[in-house]
């Protein structure tokens, strides 16, 4: 079985989206398919049809919550160390042409939102940045041209 690393936060955030999904989400899809199928004739129910893919798509999701959560292995940045950049670690990177600077933290895959600067430990940025220190300047392919980010600081926890 594949495991997933994952912070413990990131893991707790879907463990959350599934309590939801198998708790009111169903109900309410129970519901609404037993409201369009009342409305009778099932062939033309536009309502029957949008709960029924509706529900598909709430189990799907739940079966891949379901097999993550099994196989999450939570490593917990604050008990990490190093002057190199790993899994968990919080990094402040400054764009060598803009000279603007960024901070994101390195965690799985399944817990990655670059909104929130958590970059998934597969995105060309964070496979670039593993195993490199402070000072160290790395490139990335980008749809523009390669960027290159220089580390100004590596932090856990």
């Amino acid at each position: 079985m594949q495991k997933f690393p994952m912070t413990a936060s990131g893991l707790a955030a879907l463990e959350e989206e599934l309590r939801h999904l198998k708790g009111s989400e169903r109900s309410a899809i129970i519901r609404a398919i037993a409201e369009a199928r009342s409305h009778g004739d099932l062939s033309e129910n536009a309502e029957y049809h949008a709960a029924r893919e509706r529900q598909s798509f709430v189990e799907g999701r739940i079966a891949e919550l379901e097999e993550i959560t099994s196989a999450a292995e939570v490593i917990d940045p604050a008990s990490l160390s190093g002057d190199t950049v790993m899994f968990g670690a919080s990094v402040l990177i400054m764009d060598e042409d803009s000279e603007k600077e960024f901070c994101y933290q390195i965690v799985g895959t399944h817990e990655a939102d670059v909104r929130k600067a958590r970059l998934s430990i597969t995105s060309p940025l964070a496979k670039a940045l593993i195993a490199k220190k402070v000072g160290d300047t790395v490139s990335v392919p980008a749809p523009g041209g390669d960027r290159s980010y220089e580390i100004l600081k590596i932090t856990y926890g």
